[in-house]
């Protein structure tokens, strides 16, 4: 039986993963193919918005998916005491947390300075790069939530 402390430490990291995950899901599967609608020069002020609107929230729910995490650990005794599912999942949150740092430092650093440069052809480059690099965090997201059902 679960205490108040777990049960709110679960449901930080669930709605965290939620819209990290949810939030790439959306991108990918709803909007990108949304965006064939616009001209060139309209798609890349939406994605910079996109982009910048969504890269904030995930600053702040990265820490909270993996502190929560953390959390639930120590309440459960520790990784010692957990079974390989609990590894698997911390395993790939840090590879997430690594790839959206990529991210964030470098095509979508690229993709600013290029914008300020007036160069959209680099700016469109690095957004193909962000797309790449989402698409594998949603991959690792949804194993992710896949081993999440046999913890």
């Amino acid at each position: 039986m679960m205490d108040n402390a777990t049960n709110l430490l679960l449901a930080l990291h669930l709605l965290g993963v939620a819209v990290w995950v949810g939030g790439m899901a959306f991108a990918l599967l709803v909007l990108r193919p949304s965006l064939g609608l616009l001209p060139p020069a309209q798609r890349l002020t939406l994605h910079t918005a996109v982009f910048q609107r969504f890269f904030r929230i995930i600053w702040h729910v990265m820490p909270l998916v993996l502190l929560s995490g953390y959390g639930l650990v120590h309440l459960f005794g520790g990784f010692a005491e957990l079974e390989p599912p609990v590894h698997i999942m911390h395993g790939i949150g840090l590879a997430m947390a690594v790839i959206f740092m990529v991210i964030f430092f470098g095509p979508w650093k690229a993709m600013r300075a290029a914008q300020v440069k007036g160069d959209t052809v680099v700016a469109m480059v690095t957004v193909n790069r962000i797309r790449h690099l989402i698409t594998a965090n949603l991959v690792l997201g949804t194993i992710t939530i896949v081993v999440a059902a046999f913890a």
